[in-house]
């Protein structure tokens, strides 16, 4: 088997180890993470009715004018933030980490700090 293959089956069965434990309901919605090289987003999911609650991302015009790079710590911090007030706008307090195939720590870890920081319970 090619090795990024290998790789990618990997990730996959990380990834479904996570999800499966986590369900995002209307009341504690999940807030799952996507990272790359270049930039960072994350969303807020009701998993019982299939919707987006709230998101943030490096490619919005808003958080991108203050940033250098979209794939560090404080590109993270700076998204944690931005979700922390969406959602608290929207009416939500507590939510799931869904953190993927992501380990915790550097921008994940920073990211979920500076979402509890701005007042979102992890």
């Amino acid at each position: 088997m090619d090795k990024n293959k290998q790789i990618q089956k990997k990730r996959k069965r990380r990834r479904n180890h996570v999800r499966n434990k986590l369900r995002g309901t209307a009341e504690r919605p999940r807030l799952c993470i996507q990272r790359s090289l270049k930039h960072f987003s994350c969303q807020v999911v009701d998993d019982l009715s299939g919707k987006t609650l709230a998101s943030a991302s490096t490619h919005e015009k808003s958080i991108r004018g203050g940033l250098g790079n979209g794939g560090n710590c404080d590109a993270a911090a700076a998204i944690g933030k931005a979700i922390a007030e969406k959602a608290s706008a929207a009416g939500i307090k507590t939510v799931r980490l869904d953190r993927g195939h992501n380990r915790y720590h550097g921008r994940v870890k920073a990211f979920a700090d500076a979402a509890r920081e701005s007042g979102l319970e992890l």
